[in-house]
Order: structure tokens, then C-alpha cells, then sequence
């Protein structure tokens, strides 16, 4: 059975894990309003280094980073730029 130190230290684990999350939440959004494709965002450093794919797995699913990837489609169906190589 966990002792109540152990129940802290894994509370404590697990909000580090949610701020962590929040920040390159943040950060995505960021760089895709200014521009980046979401897929370049999701392999910068910054995000690699403090994510494991399961983390990042979550972070796709959050509402903001969602928007955000919903208005980049709908900018380059206004621009006609799919990102595909001519």
C-alpha cells in the first residue's frame, strides 16, 4: 500500500506532467497562429524534448490545439495552399 508520501510525490508528478502539457499546448497554438504547420510544431525540439508520444497523444486532443488546427485548414482553403510541392 502507497504511503501518504508516495500519494503526494505521485499528485505532485502529475500536476509538473499538466504544466508541462499546458505550456507546449500554448506553444503549438503560438506557432500556428503565427503561420507554422501544425506537423512542424509537433516536431520541434521543444515539444520532442518535453513529451513522450503518449503525452503528445493527449495535448492533440485538446480543444485549443483542435481550433487551432481547424483554422489553419480553413486558411489554406482560402488561399488554395495545401502545402503540397509543385
Amino acid at each position: 500500500m502507497p504511503s501518504v508520501a508516495d500519494k503526494i510525490q505521485a499528485f505532485l508528478n502529475e500536476l509538473a506532467t499538466d504544466a508541462i502539457e499546458e505550456r507546449v499546448v500554448e506553444y503549438v497554438i503560438r506557432e500556428v497562429h503565427n503561420g507554422r504547420k501544425l506537423t512542424d510544431a509537433l516536431t520541434d525540439p521543444y515539444v520532442k524534448n518535453r513529451l513522450s508520444e503518449e503525452r503528445l497523444a493527449k495535448v492533440l486532443e485538446a480543444p485549443e490545439v483542435i481550433a487551432a488546427l481547424e483554422e489553419q485548414i480553413a486558411q489554406s482553403f482560402k488561399t488554395r495552399d495545401f502545402g503540397f510541392l509543385s
